[in-house]
């Protein structure tokens, strides 16, 4: 590397000027203090952790993503957090220890080896709650209401809520009597959605008729509210957890339409996208113009059973970083004071008073300041000090 290339950053590794980092300080108290309001304590995980404890649980997709390093100390192999939701989940099993619903907030950066989409970032600032304890669909909602609220005070509009169920495509596959390697074939075609492929593949199957439709109608359920009766109709007589799948969006529906009347919904139920990390209802929201989702969150039980409590569990996570980006954050004007240099006790406790009361006062360090970037310059009156408009 050469002197003039040394301050260049890695790909998908970024820095926050003081305007932008302002902004992202300020969107961080806000949404947090809102998880507050909604009964969610903050924790603050480490950076890294011995691998064995930050990936356990957590799916070999997670695995990929994890920068691993040595520990000098130890001589162990430790990982430096690309995720938060192992961390929260060894807090609540480990430090916690509560027996009733839990719920916890958090905030921080976390690093990943690969960007998320082609435009994302390997640096995000992850924002998330998480509730432990119950495992039914008013958790779901809570912690689904919250992602929506959370977003609408970030001052995203016109959101798009995408909902799917991990329980269709898995009830899907079970009740079509697939071996381990045909599912896992099947499943990289649904996240591929290359129809012509799944056709080809599923028609090598030698499976009953039945299950072969079942299979090729998934991909096909794709779209507005009208996707859950074609839904209903075709998969009625897959299995009991399709069934049971199905209904539950129908209650997440009949909820965000209620709560959220401007949030957009769309459904996918051939959705492979967290299929080896989530155990029931997922979502994530989008915003038109952005490719990425702009949140994700869904249901992941038994995540604490490898930290000794089985603990159901449900949550979503954001970017504080890309909300920024996506959203027109306010900042609270303070008005600028230019002061002389505190030589003085009385300067000083005039200066002192001045920011108690919300100015921005800064020292005239430069003989000729920039007095364009101040509305006040602090002048002397007497024994004592005024502010003069500039």
């Amino acid at each position: 590397m050469t002197l003039a290339d040394r301050w260049l950053l890695p790909d998908g590794v970024d820095e926050a000027l003081p305007k932008q980092a302002a902004k992202i300080e300020h969107l961080r108290r806000t949404l947090l203090n809102l998880h507050e309001n909604w009964g969610y304590q903050l924790v603050i995980p480490p950076l890294l952790e011995y691998l064995d404890s930050l990936l356990i649980g957590a799916g070999s997709d997670l695995d990929l993503e994890t920068f691993k390093v040595i520990d000098q100390l130890s001589g162990r192999l430790m990982g430096i957090r690309a995720d938060f939701t192992s961390q929260v989940a060894r807090i609540d099993a480990h430090c916690l220890k509560h027996e009733g619903v839990q719920r916890l907030s958090y905030c921080g950066s976390v690093l990943r080896t690969t960007p998320a989409g082609l435009d994302g970032t390997r640096s995000p600032i992850q924002l998330g709650a998480e509730l432990y304890g119950h495992n039914n669909i008013e958790s779901d909602l809570e912690v689904l209401s919250l992602m929506l609220e959370t977003l609408t005070v970030a001052g995203l509009s016109k959101l798009v809520l995408d909902v799917g169920h991990i329980d269709v495509v898995r009830g899907v596959m079970a009740a079509s009597g697939l071996t381990e390697e045909q599912e896992q074939k099947l499943a990289s075609l649904y996240r591929a959605k290359g129809l012509p492929e799944l056709e080809a593949f599923v028609a090598s199957l030698q499976i009953e008729e039945q299950a072969k439709q079942w299979l090729l109608a998934l991909p096909r359920l794709c779209g507005g509210v009208e996707v859950l009766d074609k839904a209903e109709q075709a998969l009625r007589d897959v299995s009991e957890s399709v069934n049971k799948a199905l209904s539950q969006i129908r209650v997440v529906v009949n909820a965000v339409s209620a709560r959220f009347k401007s949030v957009g919904l769309h459904f996918d139920l051939s959705d492979m996208e967290s299929y080896s990390y989530h155990t029931g209802l997922v979502f994530a929201a989008y915003v038109p113009g952005y490719g990425n989702a702009v949140a994700r969150g869904g249901r992941y039980d038994f995540i604490g059973e490898v930290f000794g409590r089985s603990r159901p569990a449900t949550g979503f996570s954001t970017d504080v970083k890309t909300l920024v980006s996506l959203a027109d954050v306010r900042l609270e004007e303070h008005k600028k004071v230019l002061a002389p240099i505190a030589s003085s006790e009385e300067l000083w406790q005039a200066i002192q008073a001045l920011r108690a009361d919300g100015y921005i006062v800064v020292e005239q360090l430069e003989q000729t300041p920039d007095i364009s970037e101040f509305d006040f310059q602090l002048s002397p009156d007497g024994d004592g000090w005024k502010l003069v408009s500039i």
